[in-house]
């Protein structure tokens, strides 16, 4: 394990990885101000609006229930209200931001707890996905460090791309969370038109290093199979704490993802006995 602990921390260091954080970075059963899992932001939501039993527990299908029958301002207005309170950085956020070298960073939950960790650093800015139903002729929006919005052309003179494929609730609300609004995304992305170019170009020969994220369902991996495409032909890294299902062993194995038995706690407790020991 030291010998891959290593080799992950020598190609962070380099900037020759692409950490791609999923909800589970925040702890599923902790004290966390906002929802951690899919399932629990599907009772967040049903709990602010009645659905289908059926459905509850289904994060997309909830949120296009709301969005069918109370409108897609309603939606909106739930889940600003849902994920409003601040998420403080883990010390996993504080160790990728503190980076010399980070060129790409993939945050696929809602919270701003990475561009709180970012804020700090110097020449960075953010590209989030977009709702068609809100933006029809759009896929995603550039965000400055201070939240201004800017364009594809500006972004790339960031050091520092924040991708957040999901959207945010900062700096504008935008949230893709329904299942039409994943359908939009998912019919296209076979062909890369939802991934920005920025994204693809930045992608390009590196590794990933999945955290807080699961593959267990057609959603999970097909954003992590679209957006790390054309990257590296690998060994890329996932933490799976958890026992695999066999969905998740057989994707992990077509992607020539190793998959380390450790929580996040333990990576970067990890990477720390690597510091103290150099």
């Amino acid at each position: 394990m030291n010998d891959i602990m290593n080799e992950i921390a020598t190609a962070l260091a380099a900037g020759s990885v692409v950490p791609y954080l999923g909800p589970g970075l925040l702890e599923p059963d902790g004290e966390n101000p906002v929802p951690a899992t899919f399932e629990n932001l599907a009772g967040r939501l049903s709990a602010r609006v009645t659905v289908p039993f059926k459905i509850r527990a289904n994060m997309t299908a909830t949120a296009q229930y709301i969005e069918n029958f109370k409108h897609r301002k309603t939606l909106v207005a739930v889940m600003k209200e849902i994920f409003q309170p601040p998420v403080a950085p883990s010390a996993l956020h504080g160790y990728f931001a503190s980076l010399p070298n980070l060129p790409l960073l993939v945050d696929t939950w809602y919270d701003t707890a990475a561009q709180a960790a970012l804020a700090d650093r110097k020449n960075w800015g953010q590209i989030q996905g977009v709702s068609r139903a809100e933006h029809r002729d759009q896929w995603v929006k550039y965000y400055r460090a201070d939240g201004s919005e800017t364009d594809e052309e500006q972004a790339r003179a960031w050091e520092t791309v924040l991708y957040k494929p999901f959207g945010s609730i900062a700096p504008a609300a935008n949230f893709i969370v329904s299942d039409s609004d994943f359908v939009e995304v998912l019919t296209e992305i076979d062909i890369q038109t939802p991934i920005p170019p920025r994204v693809q170009e930045l992608r390009s020969r590196r590794r990933f290093l999945f955290i807080g994220c699961r593959f267990r369902n057609q959603l999970e991996r097909a954003y992590a199979r679209q957006t790390m495409k054309r990257s590296s032909p690998g060994p890329h890294w996932a933490l799976l704490p958890d026992e695999p299902t066999k969905n998740e062993i057989k994707f992990i194995q077509g992607q020539n993802i190793r998959r380390l038995d450790m929580t996040a706690a333990d990576f970067i407790a990890a990477l720390a006995g690597l510091a103290v020991a150099a």
